[in-house]
């Protein structure tokens, strides 16, 4: 039995020149590499476990099938070529279900919007992981795009169809009502 090679030492390009050829064993590797970092990924913008399931599946699939459409730009762009495969996932799926409704201004009443920017040191990692997947799916997915995934108000508007100003308030209607979940939070552990 020949042994597989360490996870960490993996060299991208041989990795997806053997799954561009249909070898199995390297899909298995890719997915054992990688299935962690975009199960997370998947969550942060879906909350329910099923969900997060298909789209990873579907990613995945995804992934194996246009490798042919990766090019190699450095380590790591493996693992970030594949994590806009999932994003664009989730994006499609919560688009296809009708779950990226937008909630205007007057959705939150003025006592909750706040200019406070949530004071995240104060949460664990998992407490604020499990806050922001109770945020309303527009807030959560734009907070998602802007504050891990790095795009602009503007890329954004044209990933999701609505306007910059949309993205922006979206933004600040996340993080204030994040804000408000995590002094909720603060209150019922002292």
């Amino acid at each position: 039995m020949a042994k597989q090679p360490s996870l960490g030492t993996v060299d991208e390009r041989e990795l997806a020149m053997k799954i561009r050829a249909g070898d199995k064993a390297a899909m298995g590797v890719l997915y054992r590499k990688y299935i962690g970092h975009l199960s997370s990924v998947c969550h942060r913008y879906l909350s329910d476990a099923d969900d997060v399931s298909d789209v990873l599946h579907d990613g995945f699939l995804k992934i194996f099938t246009q490798m042919d459409k990766y090019h190699y730009a450095g380590e790591g762009s493996m693992r970030a070529w594949a994590t806009r495969i999932v994003v664009n996932r989730a994006l499609n799926f919560l688009r296809e279900r009708n779950r990226l409704n937008m909630m205007v201004s007057g959705g939150m009443q003025g006592k909750e919007i706040a200019d406070d920017e949530p004071d995240v040191e104060i949460v664990s990692p998992d407490e604020l992981h499990l806050l922001i997947r109770q945020l309303p799916d527009g807030y959560r997915t734009v907070l998602n795009l802007y504050a891990f995934e790095d795009y602009s108000h503007r890329e954004i508007a044209q990933m999701l169809g609505i306007k910059e100003a949309t993205s922006a308030s979206q933004l600040h209607h996340a993080k204030a009502l994040l804000a408000r979940k995590i002094k909720e939070l603060r209150k019922k552990k002292i």
